[in-house]
């Protein structure tokens, strides 16, 4: 095995990147954490996603001008580094590897919860534990085979919710049979469109947040992707509208053929329950198969995030070496395995906490995605000064207007969050946060930063 960084492969191209981004941000945020949205907001779930849309949209394209001007660029931390410096650089790579540690860590669990939709006899934590060897069986082949996986996973997910778009109009518009056109009632009865008023669309943000993180993962695919100066602008214009779309439309398709109060009261997902409205023998099932693919999907680009985060730190000697060896097939295997850890961590939660580990660590990974855009975001206001002016090449439109309108609205959301969620949540969050700024200390003063 080398250490060196070039040998990483420059094979993924602008649909495998795409559909990555798609695959980190639709999984269990939209197919489990929907439950859980709606209930907080109800009807108004629909203007909550809107707007983490458009912050998402500010976030990305400013991470999109940052790695054009900067295409020798591996990860996050390439790219914040030159601009704000070694501490929130460091920062910024540490709470992105544990956001996503975490998050396929709780998307195991949620796997296993709709495994047992078919496999009731089954514990969560054997179902999670395969699901996970799984996972990382294919995270260990080639980068091509593990690109190639992640876009068909993500093109049947992306396949279906078109499908459950087009199904759900169908059944909210139109009277055929013994069904009777549902219309838009739901979004007002049952307690009005802010059933929980103007706290319940701000409690609903820290789900919102969660459902969206992983978009950003087009940050650290730059050292394996071709031409990452053309193709990164591509794949965040093109993975936005249909993150917007794949969420928004849903969202408004569930709240209006559900009574909201009646979502979270079930097991299965919202999406399995419109498709058992539909009345085709099996749907529910294929839904369900659907959902978990999407899963997986997710879990599949989280690894990879996170395995890529700490081979860059092993290469530059952050960590122990190790974790940059390569494998035959380029892979960097110890790191991945490493990461997949947590796979198995969450497998052990899941022995005590059960299907309850999913909202447990939803929570922490919310304060984390928030953690994440705003640093993007001062990186990207601080980059345009180094630059003296308009980059060459990819440049935002109406900067700094929509930077520091992402950068005041995730403040205002933060605010709403520390004042909604759980104390043992932001607690444990905070410490982590802490010990990655210990660790930093330590580290500077032994002159190893």
């Amino acid at each position: 095995m080398k250490t060196d960084n070039r040998n990483l492969q420059r094979t993924m191209t602008s649909r495998h990147i795409t559909m990555m981004a798609l695959g980190g941000a639709i999984g269990a945020g939209l197919f489990k954490g929907s439950s859980s949205a709606i209930d907080m907001a109800g009807p108004s779930v629909i203007l909550a996603y809107l707007i983490g849309g458009i912050i998402l949209l500010f976030i990305m394209q400013g991470l999109a001008e940052m790695a054009v001007a900067n295409s020798g660029a591996r990860t996050f931390r390439d790219l914040v580094q030159s601009i704000l410096g070694k501490y929130p650089a460091y920062f910024l790579d540490w709470i992105y590897w544990k956001m996503w540690v975490l998050n396929i860590a709780a998307e195991s669990v949620v796997a296993a919860i709709f495994l047992q939709y078919w496999l009731p006899g089954y514990p969560i934590w054997i179902l999670a534990l395969a699901v996970s060897v799984l996972v990382t069986a294919v995270n260990l082949l080639s980068v091509k085979v593990f690109a190639e996986t992640e876009y068909w996973l993500a093109l049947i997910k992306i396949t279906v919710i078109i499908v459950f778009i087009l199904a759900g109009l169908v059944l909210l518009l139109v009277t055929f049979g013994d069904h009777a056109a549902v219309g838009f009632s739901n979004l007002t009865d049952n307690g009005g469109f802010f059933p929980n008023g103007s706290k319940g669309l701000i409690t609903a943000m820290l789900v919102v947040i969660y459902s969206y993180g992983g978009t950003e993962i087009i940050g650290v695919t730059l050292a394996e992707t071709k031409n990452p100066e053309k193709v990164v602008p591509k794949a965040v214009r093109s993975t936005l509208i249909r993150i917007i779309s794949f969420y928004i439309i849903p969202f408004f398709i569930i709240v209006s053929l559900i009574p909201w109060n009646e979502v979270n009261g079930v097991p299965e997902s919202p999406f399995v329950m419109v498709f058992q409205m539909i009345g085709i023998p099996g749907a529910d099932h294929i839904m369900n198969a659907v959902v978990l693919l999407a899963i997986i999907s997710s879990m599949n680009s989280g690894l990879y995030g996170s395995s890529r985060v700490l081979y860059t730190q092993a290469v530059d000697g952050r960590i122990p070496k190790i974790f940059s060896r390569l494998s035959k097939k380029k892979v960097p295997v110890y790191a991945i395995l490493m990461c997949t850890s947590a796979l198995y961590l969450g497998v052990l939660i899941s022995l005590f906490a059960g299907s309850k580990t999913f909202e447990f660590l939803m929570g922490s990974l919310g304060y984390t995605v928030l953690f994440i855009w705003l640093i993007i975001a001062f990186a990207h206001l601080k980059s345009r000064k180094q630059q003296s002016g308009k980059p060459s090449g990819y440049a935002v439109k109406w900067f700094p207007y929509t930077t520091w309108a992402a950068i005041i609205a995730l403040l205002m959301i933060l605010i709403g969050i520390i004042f909604t969620t759980s104390v043992i949540v932001t607690t444990i969050t905070l410490c982590i946060y802490i010990f990655i700024t210990l660790t930093y200390i330590w580290k500077k003063r032994l002159h190893q930063i």
